[in-house]
């Protein structure tokens, strides 16, 4: 990636998340960036082009904490517990403004636009992915028990910034922590 290149998707990235997709202008990146607008376009021909660029950073680096908490060789509940607390982690950072999926989706609604599509892409990806986690647990439903995780985080993502974190932090383990009790107490009966 060129330090240009690097240098708009960073900017926009920081801004976008911060403020909006709507209401950052792509002159307002071109000048923070410090770059030329024709700089920006030979780079990402449209804004579209840079949003999908932003959630594509956004979710390379979900990808990578997941992979970090599969690669720690951890038991399988212990490995959701580990995804479960990286997204706590985030909820308690500084300037958290929410998911980034989600607020793209409330800018985005058309399913048909390219940015509405990248959030599906990736959401896609992420119920996968907790699927498969719980499906390694012994969880004998992993699918509706997957969409109940990924509810919860929602929930907490949302929640996160809206009120203190701390406690939608403690809620949200709580919730991870009953699915995987649930599935305990299930096997057992």
């Amino acid at each position: 990636m060129s330090e240009a290149r690097s240098r708009l998707l960073m900017t926009a990235s920081r801004l976008f998340y911060l403020e909006g997709l709507h209401s950052v202008g792509i002159d307002r990146i071109v000048s923070e960036a410090a770059v030329t607008r024709a700089t920006l376009y030979r780079h990402f021909p449209s804004k579209d082009d840079l949003v999908v660029a932003y959630l594509t950073h956004a979710d390379e680096a979900i990808r990578a904490q997941v992979a970090t908490a599969r690669a720690a060789g951890l038991a399988a509940a212990d490995t959701v517990r580990a995804v479960a607390e990286s997204i706590a982690g985030d909820i308690q950072s500084a300037g958290f403004r929410g998911c980034a999926f989600l607020n793209a989706a409330a800018e985005y609604p058309d399913p048909a636009h390219p940015v509405h599509q990248a959030v599906l892409a990736h959401r896609q990806w992420f119920l996968d992915t907790v699927t498969e986690l719980l499906a390694q647990t012994g969880e004998s439903a992993p699918e509706p028990a997957a969409r109940h995780f990924v509810m919860l985080r929602d929930g907490a993502m949302v929640a996160g910034c809206l009120t203190d974190p701390a406690p939608v932090r403690e809620t949200f383990l709580l919730g991870v922590e009953g699915l995987l009790k649930y599935r305990d107490a299930q096997a057992g009966a």
